[in-house]
This record gives structure tokens, sequence and C-alpha cells, in this order.
């Protein structure tokens, strides 16, 4: 008799892990230019333990194991969150399942977006903006001055704001972070020992 099956497919690019007491589930990512990327789960059979030294098999189904694993992992943003995961009809997903997931996903994103926006004009800190929101910004192809990670921007040395590199003045302290810039934008005057270069030296 052949093993029962079931297929998950996911139309992200973030692998994701489901630990249950009958086994460990590991889902696919999408590699680079792949619209999903499927998982196969088999059924299992977990035991239940009556404490007296007896013990129950318990079959689950194949499909059962898949449609708990997908509720787990797209509930684990919140309300009404989808993260990209489904469990297929058949085994590969259909133009339909793939367009409705596509939608979903779209959906959730925008969600995220937009409250990413919110606490960006409230706060200002890349420390309130996640990563599911900066992913969220990227899949939508929306640029967003938060979107930036800390590890893309460096710090004042005037007032310890977080600024994108190569910045000619600090927008919190007005601190000159880059001379040369901050001259080429008229941002600042030269000073009289600047002058008094010559015309060559002073166009660098």
């Amino acid at each position: 008799m052949p093993t029962e099956t079931a297929v998950i497919a996911n139309i992200t690019d973030q692998r994701y892990m489901a630990s249950r007491m009958y086994g460990t589930f590991q889902i696919a990512a999408c590699g680079e230019g792949e619209p999903f990327a499927l998982t196969r789960i088999t059924s299992r059979t977990a035991v239940m333990d009556y404490g007296d030294k007896r013990t129950l098999p318990l079959p689950i189904s194949a499909r059962d194991i898949a449609e708990d694993i997908c509720r787990e992992i797209n509930s684990d943003a919140g309300e009404k969150s989808f993260l990209g995961v489904f469990v297929c009809a058949g085994e590969a997903p259909t133009e339909a399942e793939l367009r409705s997931a596509q939608e979903k996903l779209d959906d959730f994103c925008r969600a995220l977006v937009a409250a990413a926006d919110r606490e960006w004009e409230r706060s200002h800190s890349f420390l309130f903006i996640h990563d599911l929101q900066r992913r969220a910004a990227k899949r939508l192809g929306v640029e967003k001055e938060w979107h930036y990670q800390a590890r893309e921007t460096e710090e004042c040395p005037g007032c310890g704001e977080r600024v994108k590199p190569g910045v000619a003045v600090c927008k919190s302290c007005h601190a000159i972070l880059n001379r040369e810039k901050a001259l080429a934008l008229g941002l600042m005057q030269p000073t009289p020992a600047a002058d008094a270069r010559p015309a060559a030296l002073r166009a660098k």
C-alpha cells in the first residue's frame, strides 16, 4: 500500500521549520527565479501514553499534518497573517491556488508596510521596524526610508542618530558629515583657507 502524502507549497524565499512529537519538518524555500518550492509530507503515527504502561498509536494523515504546519507558519505574524505557505489540492499548486496565495500574501504585505509607516511616523526609529516589515516592502518593491536596516546606517558623531552612509549633513543635529558633498550642495560656506587654494585643487 503506497504511503499517503500531501504537498506544501511555499511562494517565498523563507525557509521554515516545524517540530512535532512525531517528527521535525523542513519547509523548503524558493530558489532564485523560482515561483514556488514544494515539500512533500507523509503520514505519521503519534503515540498516546495513558500513564499506566498502556499506549495507543494514533495515525495522523499527511494532509492533517500539512494543514497544521501551514496554519502554524501563517498565523505566526499575528491576526490575519499569511506568510506564503499552503497545502496543494494535488501534487503541485494550480494556477488558481498560486494566484490566490500571491494575492493573500500581497494583501498582508501591504498591511505590514502600512503598520511600519505609522510606526516610523511616530518614532523615526529603526528599532521598531521588524524584519517582516522590511521583507514586505522588498516584496512589494516600495522604497521606504525605514527599509534601511541598522547595519546599512552609521552613527552621527554629533548626536548618535542613525544616518545613511555618505549623507552630507545630519538631519537631527545638522553636523557636517561629508565636507566635500556639503560644499558642493551649498550647505556650507568654504573657509578662507579653502578659498586660497588653487582653483584646480578647489574643484576636487
